[in-house]
């Protein structure tokens, strides 16, 4: 296991934002960088991994959060982080203006982890995620047969070779980066 290692330094003496500045600063980003690791962290937590005080933690998240920066805050269930054993994208075109009602069919299909709206060749990409081969092909099965689906293709993920967001988040002070 490769480690590089490196302190952050932050500047609390930085120049004061006021309320119609855009930017966000190190500190806000430091924020966010915890908080999307874990999203209930207390604002002592945060304050003490930052080095700042709790009342500057809340201004700051209140500020992001009337500015727009931060827009809600999520769960995330243990079925989320279970990956599915077969898994795949399937590129989707779509024959007229149908496109709307096949992503409402699309929404309704459990096996589907996710449905993006596209450009250029395809209309739709699908995140499919089953147990097994067979299930798998029963959801490509169906989807191909819903009427105004004129054209697909599918890839099936062979192995995860990068995971966004799984890194635990270190300290501000103090992060430990793992090289991959």
């Amino acid at each position: 296991m490769n480690w590089l290692h490196f302190s952050l330094q932050i500047d609390h003496n930085e120049t004061k934002l006021n309320d119609m500045d855009e930017i966000m600063n190190v500190t806000d980003t430091a924020i966010i960088a915890v908080l999307r690791h874990d999203a209930r962290a207390s604002l002592s937590d945060l304050a003490a991994r930052l080095g700042v005080s709790r009342t500057t933690v809340r201004g700051r998240i209140e500020r992001l959060r009337q500015k727009g920066e931060i827009v809600g805050f999520t769960v995330v269930m243990r079925q989320d982080t279970l990956s599915d054993p077969v898994r795949g994208l399937m590129m989707i075109g779509i024959e007229g203006r149908g496109t709307d009602k096949i992503i409402r069919q699309l929404n309704g299909m459990p096996e589907l982890r996710a449905v993006h709206s596209t450009n250029g060749r395809w209309d739709v990409i699908v995140e499919v995620g089953t147990d097994t081969l067979e299930s798998f092909d029963e959801v490509l099965t169906r989807i191909r047969r819903l009427d105004g689906i004129i054209a697909c293709e599918t890839s099936c993920c062979l192995q995860r070779v990068s995971r966004l967001n799984g890194v635990s988040t270190p300290s501000a002070k103090d992060h430990r980066v793992r090289l991959r």
